[in-house]
């Protein structure tokens, strides 16, 4: 693969970031100030950018107890770059990271039709007696 992967963004690639999110219905409408801290406050983050002009084209990223729960969140690939294996790239960095080696449960949200992607990797829909479960703040 041709693209580098940096686990911090710059300023640059935080506007990058916040443009990529504006073309996807799940993150379209999320502000430059709150993806920033988010970015921030997000325990791991990982991305891929091009060579040369240092554009974001994929990342995503995971908040962890660093035991028990890894939650991972965001994973993105810029429409043109999809196709290039950079989604399994995001994940395979994520569970490879040595900071997040002893965690025992990864977790995330995605839509029916990337079910099938996230199996790849063991990542199961069946979840026994659980419910997923959502309040909204306002």
């Amino acid at each position: 693969m041709d693209f580098n992967i940096v686990t911090q963004l710059s300023n640059k690639q935080m506007i990058q970031l916040e443009r990529l999110f504006q073309l996807e219905w799940w993150t379209k409408g999320r502000e430059f100030p709150d993806i920033k801290r988010m970015v921030e406050h997000s325990d791991f983050i990982v991305g891929y950018i091009e060579p040369g002009t240092d554009e974001l084209i994929a990342f995503a990223r995971v908040l962890t107890d660093y035991v028990y729960k890894g939650l991972i969140f965001d994973v993105i690939v810029k429409e043109a770059y999809r196709g290039r294996d950079l989604g399994s790239a995001l994940i395979n960095t994520i569970l490879e990271e040595p900071y997040l080696r002893d965690v025992k449960h990864f977790e995330l949200y995605c839509r029916p039709e990337m079910v099938p992607f996230y199996h790849k990797w063991g990542f199961s829909e069946k979840l026994g007696d659980l419910t997923f479960m959502r309040l909204i703040n306002s």
